[in-house]
């Protein structure tokens, strides 16, 4: 099968997943198909020495072929179409269309072949809500938390500061950290110009925060290393743009083996069944030497490349032990035994 990266998307987070399938495509050099999914819904057939961030701030992509899904695949729309059958994909699209479960049930409706969260785990993960429901069900400990839907009043049952996320969002967009009262009115307002809900949490400067990637392929697990983000009070959307592009590795955390093992085993749980075939990050935080899940991150930027000491044979090996979907056949014989007691 070809190996296929699908990124862009209808999103806020639009130019971000340009800026990963870049990476990703300089970290990968066995993926030479590049499928781009435009604001209008538009799949474009890139070719790869397009895969540059002036192809599409330029609107040049719209000059290459054009695509649909099919079984098992894309093919090229026009008189003499070429069909691109036996694709492997990997999503890229952060955000919506991407992490909400959009392509994870259009690739699985036309048994095309993807790494990436399956439906049912970007519902989990997309919305921070379900997120925190997710975790405690499991019984992972997470940060006090209220849901916060627009025109409802509420009360705030802890003190400030606080911190203010719009509910389906990434990358830190709309995100506010809120000092005093005065504040949370704003706050909210700049949360709502990208979503109907959001979630406010209180805000413990100077926590420690951990990140760590994984995915579980054919029984193995493969984790990356446990990193410590750069320390700053708050990483805005700004600083987490840069990191997307990153292509140098992390530097591992200096933190004690049963805190790592503890990470490791909530990662493990978080993951379960639910997440396999993608590769995943999830956000931690450790206070008084409890671990606390922060966030999963279902699509990360450039796969966070920079956690593994060589995502390429990972990716590989996650194409190759994908699960394959069960295989319903319809036989009609309920239809049939019904016609026949009626004689018809």
């Amino acid at each position: 099968m070809k190996q296929a990266i699908i990124f862009g998307g209808k999103s806020f987070e639009h130019e971000i997943s340009i800026v990963s399938a870049i990476t990703v495509a300089q970290k990968i050099p066995t993926i030479e198909i590049f499928i781009f999914l435009d604001d209008r819904h538009g799949f474009y057939l890139v070719p790869k020495g397009a895969m540059k961030a002036s192809t599409f701030s330029s609107g040049s992509y719209k000059k290459f072929p054009k695509l649909r899904p099919i079984e098992r695949g894309f093919e090229t729309l026009g008189l003499w179409s070429k069909k691109l059958h036996d694709l492997e994909i990997i999503n890229m699209i952060h955000g919506g269309d991407g992490e909400d479960g959009i392509m994870a049930s259009l690739f699985t409706f036309y048994n095309i072949s993807f790494i990436g969260p399956k439906t049912a785990a970007s519902v989990i993960s997309c919305d921070k809500f379900l997120t925190k429901l997710y975790a405690q069900g499991l019984g992972v400990k997470v940060v006090d938390y209220l849901l916060v839907r627009q025109n409802e009043s509420f009360e705030l049952p802890f003190e400030f500061p606080v911190i203010v996320k719009p509910l389906n969002l990434g990358s830190s967009i709309g995100v506010s950290v809120v000092k005093e009262a005065a504040g949370l009115s704003y706050a909210l307002d700049t949360a709502f110009e990208y979503d109907s809900q959001a979630l406010i949490e209180p805000f413990i400067d100077g926590v420690a925060e951990y990140n760590l990637a994984g995915t579980f392929c054919d029984g193995t697990w493969h984790l990356s290393m446990i990193e410590a983000p750069k320390k700053e009070s708050f990483l805005d959307f700004d600083t987490k743009y840069l990191d997307f592009s990153r292509t140098t590795g992390a530097k591992k955390a200096d933190i004690l083996d049963k805190i790592t093992d503890e990470i490791q085993m909530i990662f493990k749980r978080i993951y379960g069944t639910y997440f396999i075939g993608s590769i995943i990050r999830c956000d931690f935080f450790v206070i008084d030497e409890a671990v606390y899940l922060n966030e999963i991150n279902p699509i990360p930027g450039s796969l966070a490349n920079y956690l593994f000491e060589d995502i390429a044979s990972i990716v590989t090996h996650a194409f190759h032990t994908l699960p394959q979907p069960r295989d319903i056949r319809v036989n009609y014989r309920y239809i049939d035994k019904i016609h026949a007691s009626k004689g018809k």
